[in-house]
């Protein structure tokens, strides 16, 4: 047995085995994070000059406009999810 083995603690405090990480934990409150690629992935939905907002067309506002949004949707799955690490 390695060192680094004998010295592995449990959750409690005590010599032992500790658990391993799983991996990849699916909660529903990630497919928030699909969003932001579905609404900038297909041009057809943002690909026009109308309605223009401070002179900028259409086209770039709207994606300048899913900046804060995906901060807030990637905020919202952290907080959701820190528990689970």
């Amino acid at each position: 047995m390695s060192q680094e083995a004998s010295k592995a603690r449990s959750p409690e405090g005590r010599p032992g085995r500790v658990r391993a990480r799983t991996g990849f934990i699916f909660r529903p409150v990630n497919l928030l994070l699909l969003l932001p690629f579905v609404g900038l992935l297909i041009p057809a939905f943002y690909n026009k000059a109308t309605p223009r907002l401070g002179g900028l067309p259409f086209f770039y506002w709207y994606q300048l406009v899913w900046i804060p949004i995906s901060v807030v949707i990637t905020l919202i799955v952290y907080r959701a999810t820190r528990g689970d690490r």
